[in-house]
């Protein structure tokens, strides 16, 4: 694997695509970044399931788009990445091609504030499955996050909400959600949340 021709990248040699159509393919990390590691990808498919077809995800905070890349390898139909970082969004693109994702179709890259982005959504009525959400520590963005999804409609009925956050970001579960499950990866947690039926 050779490095990107976009600015001062590294590359994990340990961030590969852990299943399904691209299993064992590495992509590029941004310089600067805190990946979401091998194991934190691996619990969150444990959980939602290992085929995602049919269903349509949003990444918010994408970083190098990690998430929708093993999303799209396990055969989600559809995935939107959000990314307000013009660096990091170009290794987004060009992770998209080395693994010959198209970016014009069912698969797109918004550059943009995820929360302004969230509310955009909104207001032309798309809705997902799946959002994950794993936005810089120590500025309690998930938190201020959820209250934004919870205060837009982008979720279907039944719909999960992934939340990768550090310890000072602690944040009540928003009305019409209900716990999946609640984890600790060292200096990371995980909270899977569900849409109730009808909230």
């Amino acid at each position: 694997m050779t490095f990107s021709r976009v600015g001062p990248l590294i590359v994990k040699g340990n961030m590969k695509i852990l299943a399904g159509k691209y299993k064992g393919r590495n992509f590029y990390m941004p310089s600067g970044i805190r990946p979401t590691q091998n194991i934190f990808r691996a619990a969150v498919f444990d959980i939602l399931g290992h085929d995602l077809k049919g269903l349509s995800l949003l990444e918010l905070y994408a970083g190098s788009g990690a998430i929708s890349m093993e999303a799209i390898s396990r055969g989600v139909s559809s995935s939107v990445m959000v990314e307000h970082d013009p660096k990091n969004a170009q290794v987004i693109r060009e992770n998209c091609d080395l693994l010959g994702i198209d970016l014009g179709g069912a698969h797109s890259l918004i550059q943009a504030d995820a929360l302004a982005t969230i509310k955009r959504l909104s207001a032309d009525k798309l809705c997902f499955d799946v959002v994950f959400l794993d936005p810089p520590y120590g500025l309690k963005l998930a938190k201020k996050t959820l209250k934004v999804l919870k205060a837009n409609d982008i979720l279907h009925p039944q719909s999960f909400v992934v939340a990768q956050y550090d310890r000072m970001d602690s944040f009540e579960i928003p009305d019409g959600f209900s716990i999946i499950t609640h984890r600790h990866y060292g200096a990371s947690y995980l909270m899977i949340l569900q849409k109730v039926s009808g909230a």
